[in-house]
């Protein structure tokens, strides 16, 4: 895409965000998973530009945390060291997640980056990592490998996109236990919820790993309006983990996100990302960041 484009675009992203109460930015790393699995990628494939570049050149007017994703295992120590300092510099957060797909040949380990950003920079910051419920049905160990990153210094995890609750109640049911075993604090979970609008957004989302229950599938399917509705179910689900994170003492958030960039369910995750700000405000669970009568927005 021509760089001035990548303005265009940009600025009317930051439109959007700059008018939003909002805590923090997740910028993702997006990555080609094709080679991951057998099956058609529903959308194809377009290249990003790299995540800190794109939130240190074009989104300098929102003011407020951002958190940038990277794959650890495709750069080297020195390349990770280097890219740390420059988010330090910019008041930025890491989350390290893995390759997108097992040909890459890892260049450092989760556990060596997370240790280059001990040495550096716990003193001063905090990191992320990613936690999947999906995984945790199957493999019965989500809790064992959050735990070991909470050793490694992570103080937060952030969850794939969230349409089973099951899953996602499953997995916290055995980290609770974990820590209960281990009389350790539990770390804050942020609940990562989006829209669905369309058949072919289903479509991507389930080649993406995220479980859809068939009940929500099909009326996804078949309904006249699946982005307000799934507004509706996402907002369900919302209210089901504030009543379950509530009655475990489990810190928690959300972040809310569209997965597609259609116009449709863009302003439906606006919608939902305001539902659910108002849901934790009725719950007494969060206060207006942005301070009355001042704008929030640098010059």
């Amino acid at each position: 895409m021509p760089l001035e484009k990548v303005q265009s675009a940009a600025d009317k992203s930051l439109d959007i965000l700059c008018a939003l109460d909002i805590d923090a930015l997740i910028v993702y790393d997006v990555q080609d998973e094709s080679a991951r699995t057998n099956e058609e990628r529903p959308f194809p494939f377009s290249s990003a530009l790299d995540p800190f570049e794109y939130t240190t050149e074009y989104l300098q007017r929102l003011c407020i945390p951002k958190i940038i994703y990277r794959p650890a295992g495709k750069f080297s120590k020195e390349e990770l060291t280097h890219w740390l300092q420059q988010l330090s510099s910019h008041n930025f957060y890491p989350v390290f997640v893995g390759l997108p797909s097992p040909d890459y040949v890892v260049k450092t380990s989760l556990k060596e980056a997370y240790e280059i950003w001990r040495t550096n920079h716990e003193h001063h910051s905090v990191i992320g990592a990613v936690t999947i419920p999906e995984r945790h049905a199957i493999l019965k160990d989500e809790d064992v490998r959050m735990m070991d990153k909470v050793g490694s210094g992570v103080s937060y995890f952030i969850s794939q996109c969230i349409f089973n609750v099951a899953y996602t109640k499953q997995t916290l049911q055995a980290l609770l236990a974990n820590c209960q075993s281990c009389k350790k604090e539990l770390p804050t979970v942020i609940f990562t919820l989006t829209i669905c609008g369309s058949a072919k957004t289903l479509d991507f989302m389930e080649w993406l790993g995220i479980h859809v229950p068939d009940d929500i599938k099909e009326e996804l399917r078949s309904c006249e309006n699946p982005a307000a509705r799934s507004v509706e179910i996402a907002t369900a689900i919302a209210k089901d983990l504030i009543e379950y994170c509530q009655q475990n003492n489990i810190p928690f958030g959300f972040n809310i996100e569209s997965v597609a960039v259609r116009k449709e369910e863009v302003d439906a995750s606006i919608e939902l990302l305001k539902t659910v700000d108002q849901l934790l405000r009725n719950n007494g669970l969060r206060t207006s960041v942005k301070k009355e009568g001042v704008n929030s927005v640098a010059d």
